[in-house]
């Protein structure tokens, strides 16, 4: 009796340990996943100041300006935009420094917001 407790033990322990974990960010996160991406009405105070503040600011804020880019600021950021260095580091593009350095790359929903802001002519309001 004894051992058939212990096999039935180990089972259960070995079955547990062997499961697969997975996240499925679309699950984790529906708000973010590709099919509710909003899109319209992508504004500079609402969408692309709050992203570019969360993620880049600690090395791009101003005072701070690693690498000599200082992205705080619509004033600063224009520079970025136009010489396409903004949608080439966030977007991880050959010949373009990935950004953020050594962080997760923005999510797809993210990088289609700031490229359609810039093609939209990178408003600032």
């Amino acid at each position: 009796m004894k051992n058939l407790f212990s096999i039935v033990l180990l089972s259960i322990v070995a079955f547990s340990l062997s499961s697969c974990y997975y996240d499925i960010e679309e699950e984790l996160y529906p708000a973010y996943s590709a099919n509710s991406c909003d899109t319209s009405n992508i504004t500079y105070a609402k969408d692309i100041q709050p992203m570019l503040q969360s993620a880049c600011y600690s090395c791009h804020g101003t005072g701070i300006g690693l690498g000599n880019v200082t992205l705080e600021g619509f004033a600063n950021l224009q520079a970025y935009i136009a010489d396409g260095s903004l949608i080439g580091s966030v977007d991880h593009d050959a010949g373009f420094s990935p950004m953020p350095k050594g962080g997760t790359k923005f999510s797809d929903c993210n990088i289609t917001k700031i490229k359609i802001w810039v093609r939209e002519g990178a408003p600032n309001n």
